[in-house]
C-alpha cells in the first residue's frame, strides 16, 4: 500500500504538468492552423477569419486564466496530502 501510495504522488504532478500542456498547446494550434488559411481566401472570408481568430484568442485567455486557477488549486492539494 505504501508503494501505491508514493507512486501516486509522484505521478500527480506529471499528469498536471501533461494537461496543462495539452490545454496550452490545442488553443494555439488551433489558432495556427486558421491563420494558415489566411491568404489563400476572399476578403469576406478574411474578415470572418480574423473576427474568429479574434474571439480564439478571447476564448484562449480565459482558459489560461482558468487553468492557473485549476493549477493552484490542485498544487495546494497535492502539497497538503504529501505533508
Amino acid at each position: 500500500m505504501v508503494i501505491i501510495e508514493t507512486i501516486r504522488n509522484l505521478i500527480r504532478p506529471g499528469t498536471l504538468a501533461v494537461r496543462l500542456t495539452a490545454n496550452i498547446i490545442a488553443g494555439h494550434l488551433l489558432l495556427t492552423l486558421l491563420g494558415n488559411n489566411g491568404p489563400a481566401i476572399s476578403h469576406t472570408l478574411l474578415t470572418i477569419l480574423i473576427t474568429a481568430q479574434i474571439l480564439l484568442l478571447i476564448l484562449e485567455a480565459a482558459v489560461a486564466i482558468i487553468q492557473s486557477y485549476v493549477f493552484a488549486i490542485l498544487r495546494t492539494l497535492y502539497s497538503r496530502e504529501v505533508n
